[in-house]
């Protein structure tokens, strides 16, 4: 899904920390040495002993700061599915032991967190972080370590693959990308909605955002549709009543507005009080219970958003984890939550395949993953580390999110 909002701000600092986590895994030779954890715990590179009585799941997540809510949900998630598996015997025999570290949804936080996770806790292997932009934070750290990285949301393409077409080796994924989220999206708003003329408004501030709507502009014109009209905010934005008024004296029958909760609780809420009644829809960036209280639940109605799972969904795995979530935390799990629960079972299911907690084997063994059955969908990894899978379309009912319809890769 998501990419943080300060990527530039903090490229300087990003590089020099991967430089210095190159020469401490260099002069560590693996080991971790006096980096403050035990040498009996292994961190998932070539030098392993693989002797260690628990494999190291380490989590670099947005547990405070600006997109708190992802993360927080990705780890509430993960650790309802680590307790199962613990109670099951584990993985190999082996219990997991989970490390949390809060990168306060910065991208010099994140980096800071995996270089700790990689250098002085040495796991086995890192979950997240949330956001793309903190993920592409911490990739040069988990190739130069080879640690193997899971995102559960981190949606750029860029995550996995670079400019010049290479691929992240030891970077993947448990959710799909946001092209497939604007195709989505332009295909819902012509075949399902029956609408021609749409307008966007997107964080420009935002890769993701971009990202999705370049996808959804080129598949509404593909579908015979006409972009009416384009704009854009900046995060933290406040008052969107000007751009707004603009978009709607274009008449446009469908809004697109890609970006994250923050700023779509406001816009949907000054939207509606300008009198634009038109279908409104974003991607997984809205998904988040501050949504409703940042718009309004009446005010969210005719709107709709692309994402990963649908707690509605009467499919029975479903269900039995909704159930499960709910019997813990006692509330209904979001996709965040579905998405942890799942990277979790996805890195047990390659470390079992695996027969080994080696950073290579679990690497390859998560490149291999074919047809395997999570909460989010059935999910297989391709070339390029992205995971095949479903969407789900949910609509806004009185501030509650509904099951619409599932599509298929």
């Amino acid at each position: 899904m998501v990419e943080s909002k300060k990527t530039k701000r903090f490229a300087s600092l990003f590089l020099a920390s991967s430089l210095v986590v190159g020469a401490l895994a260099g002069c560590s030779g693996g080991s971790g040495g006096d980096q403050g954890s035990s040498s009996s715990s292994d961190n998932g590179s070539s030098s392993n002993g693989g002797d260690s009585d628990v494999i190291k799941i380490g989590a670099n997540l947005e547990l405070t700061g600006a997109v708190a809510s992802y993360g927080s949900s990705i780890a509430q998630g993960a650790e309802l599915a680590i307790e199962e598996i613990n109670n099951n015997g584990g993985i190999n025999g082996k219990k997991i032991e989970f490390v949390k570290v809060d990168n306060k949804s910065e991208n010099a936080e994140a980096t800071s967190a995996a270089i700790r996770l990689a250098t002085q806790e040495k796991v086995n292997v890192m979950i997240g972080p949330a956001t793309s932009g903190n993920v592409l934070a911490t990739v040069q750290i988990a190739n130069d370590n080879k640690i193997p990285l899971v995102t559960a949301s981190g949606t750029a393409p860029n995550v996995t693959e670079n400019a010049d077409g290479s691929i992240n080796e030891y970077v993947f994924r448990t959710c799909f990308i946001d092209p497939f989220q604007g195709v989505i999206a332009a295909n819902f708003a012509t075949n399902e909605l029956g609408v021609k003329n749409v307008a966007i408004f997107a964080d420009n501030s935002s890769d993701y955002a971009k990202g999705l709507a370049a996808a959804f502009k080129e598949q509404i014109e593909a579908n015979g549709g006409q972009v009416v009209a384009e704009a854009a905010y900046v995060a933290k934005d406040t008052d969107f009543k000007s751009t707004l008024t603009t978009l709607k004296s274009k008449n446009p029958e469908f809004i697109f507005i890609p970006g994250y909760y923050e700023e779509v609780g406001l816009i949907v809420k000054q939207a509606r009080e300008l009198g634009i009644d038109v279908p409104l829809m974003g991607a997984d960036g809205w998904d988040s219970p501050k949504l409703v209280e940042l718009a309004g639940a009446e005010n969210l109605n005719n709107s709709f958003i692309i994402n990963h799972y649908s707690s509605e969904d009467p499919d029975p795995k479903i269900q039995d984890f909704v159930k499960a979530f709910n019997d813990k935390y006692g509330e209904s799990p979001n996709a965040f939550h579905a998405l942890g629960y799942d990277t979790v079972y996805f890195i047990k299911d390659a470390i079992e395949r695996a027969g080994s907690v080696d950073g290579a084997a679990i690497k390859d063994a998560l490149a291999a993953t074919k047809n395997i059955s999570l909460v989010s969908g059935t999910v297989s990894v391709d070339e390029k580390h992205n995971a095949v899978k479903s969407a789900t379309i949910l609509e806004y009912v009185d501030g509650t999110q509904t099951f619409k319809t599932k599509i298929e890769p």
